[in-house]
């Protein structure tokens, strides 16, 4: 008798989706097409480079307008015709896409720039600095839902750090000691949060708005009682000095925008950097990530859930009153009502489009920047695009990377769900 091995059926590999390839491409074709035709034939666009003293000089590009678009337009094709072979074997579309983004924002510069000087490295470096509380925002909202706590209240500890560190900074006529103010009253509505959340297992998103509301109406209070009636004492923090880093900060383009910043910035840079390691390389970070992904096994081994997620989302709280510190001693100088003005629900969706990864936060928190700068920049030098346009800008692209590029996107498996110990 002659036995015969049991055929196993192969499991089907789906193939993969053409989803991104084919928006890469489409957008490509649209944008470049439109930036071409509306190009000028006869203007010309001067790129500038330079801004401040690097160790080598750039010279300006000065080229005609639509032949630029034109030239940008076809490099961002290519980069979505890269894309393709890449899919099929289902590689990382990260820079494909980084670059046919790069391609079309040069083209629409060519356009928009057509008889006008564009500096390149200061929109860039302004672009950086309106994205620093973003990004503290948004690493506070990876630290806090990993753990598995929805933070809706970054735009009040945002709003609360930049009230603090003003006040402290005014009334010691010292700004670094109202940067050590600064995360105390991100830390302390983070603790307003974390109770509500762990201890009493409110619904999270009704208290972070119910906080935010808190914080308005507080520092609204506190600025009309004490700030308006004698701003000499309680609003005139000095702001930070600039510290340029000895030759890093001498690098052609790289320099100034990176190396020739503030306190806050090179925080900013430490805090990405901390965050990153300690969520995917230290242990702590396991235990972290496993009572916001799988409270119930994170129980059964010994971790106390509430616990890690009520420190985890103090800290949280701290990283953005530092933020907030950014809008009063790094940059204004004085604290205003409401100055926030809704960065803290950007710095959320960064975290949904950087899919609750710091690095992918940080990117998405950067684009976001820049799309407020450049919006600064057109206005400067008298865009064809009307003005209401220009504003909306930002929140367009906030809307857009959200729902439309960042594509199927999977929270912690336990963000925003109690956890009740049986």
């Amino acid at each position: 008798m002659t036995l015969t091995a049991p055929v196993v059926p192969q499991a089907r590999i789906a193939p993969p989706s053409l989803t991104r390839p084919i928006i890469m491409t489409a957008s490509a074709l649209v944008l470049g097409a439109i930036f071409i035709l509306l190009s000028p034939m006869d203007a010309e666009t001067t790129f500038i480079f330079n801004l401040g003293d690097t160790f080598i000089s750039i010279p300006d590009w000065i080229v005609p307008s639509r032949t630029a678009a034109t030239g940008f337009a076809i490099a961002a094709l290519v980069c979505a015709a890269i894309a393709w072979p890449i899919n099929a074997r289902r590689g990382s579309l990260f820079l494909p896409a980084f670059g046919l983004g790069v391609f079309l924002v040069m083209s629409f510069l060519a356009w928009v720039g057509a008889d006008s000087l564009l500096p390149i490295t200061g929109l860039l470096q302004g672009s950086l600095l309106l994205a620093v509380p973003l990004i503290f925002g948004a690493m506070a909202g990876v630290l806090s839902e990993r753990a598995g706590v929805i933070n809706i209240n970054i735009e009040g500890q945002l709003l609360v750090g930049a009230f603090l560190g003003a006040v402290v900074a005014s009334l010691l006529n010292n700004a670094y000691l109202g940067l050590v103010a600064a995360p105390v009253a991100g830390a302390l509505l983070g603790l307003l949060l974390a109770v509500f959340a762990t201890r009493y297992f409110v619904d999270q998103v009704v208290v972070g708005v119910v906080l935010n509301v808190l914080a308005v109406g507080l520092t609204g209070f506190l600025y009309s009682r004490f700030l308006t009636e004698d701003p000499d004492l309680w609003n005139n923090p000095e702001v930070l000095p600039t510290i340029a880093i000895p030759v890093l900060s001498g690098i052609p383009i790289l320099g100034p925008i990176l190396f020739d910043q503030n306190v806050i910035v090179y925080l900013m840079y430490v805090v990405v950097t901390v965050v990153q390691i300690a969520l995917f390389k230290t242990r702590w970070g396991l235990r972290l990530r496993s009572v916001g992904e799988y409270p119930e096994a994170a129980d059964s081994v010994g971790i106390e859930v509430n616990r890690t997620r009520f420190r985890a989302v103090i800290l949280a709280g701290a990283v953005a009153g530092l933020g907030g510190a950014f809008f009063t001693l790094g940059s204004v100088g004085a604290f205003g009502r409401e100055m926030t003005a809704g960065n803290g629900f950007i710095a959320l969706a960064a975290v949904i489009f950087g899919r609750w990864n710091p690095i992918g936060a940080l990117a998405a928190a950067l684009l976001f920047g820049f799309a407020d700068n450049l919006q600064n920049v057109l206005s400067i030098i008298g865009s064809p695009i009307p003005s209401q346009f220009l504003l909306m800008l930002p929140y367009v692209v906030t809307i857009l990377a959200v729902v439309g590029l960042v594509g199927r996107v999977r929270a912690p498996g336990a963000d925003g769900i109690p956890f009740r110990k049986s």
